[in-house]
């Protein structure tokens, strides 16, 4: 289980309102459902915003700095993984070289559109990635884990 999830303010709002959280409570939840709730609701999560009053949410705090201070921050402290989802998140910290592993959910939908992963972002460099485990779960995603070569 990682140490940290870190989401951006106008996710957060209503992800927690939609969220895992709730879903303990909704009829016709599964299994799976509570299980990733209660997940969800162990798990530390950082929030960026310099909006928000307050943290919604089991174990959340809102952080106010650059997002690349608390990030090196926690690299520097000894504790599980660190997990970051999205497009816009991600996308900067992998062009400021934060990011060590890469883990890729291939989930088979076609959108048609979308923000893209590195849209906004110029690297300094190619970024070489080597695959060391794969996953297909049951609903057809293929999951996809890399490290830096």
């Amino acid at each position: 289980m990682p140490a940290c999830l870190f989401m951006v303010a106008p996710l957060t709002n209503s992800w927690f309102r939609i969220g895992p959280t709730s879903r303990r409570t909704q009829l016709g939840s599964t299994k799976a459902d509570v299980e990733f709730a209660e997940a969800f609701d162990a798990v530390e999560k950082v929030v960026f915003s310099k909006s928000l009053e307050k943290a919604e949410g089991k174990n959340s705090r809102i952080v106010r700095t650059p997002a690349e201070d608390e990030i090196q921050k926690l690299k520097q402290q000894e504790g599980p993984n660190m997990y970051v989802g999205g497009v816009a998140l991600p996308s900067y910290l992998i062009g400021l070289g934060l990011v060590d592993e890469y883990i890729f959910t291939i989930i088979p939908v076609i959108a048609g559109k979308g923000r893209r992963l590195m849209e906004d972002i110029i690297m300094q460099e190619k970024l070489g990635l080597k695959l060391i485990d794969t996953k297909i779960s049951a609903s057809g995603s293929v999951i996809l884990h890399y490290v830096k070569a």
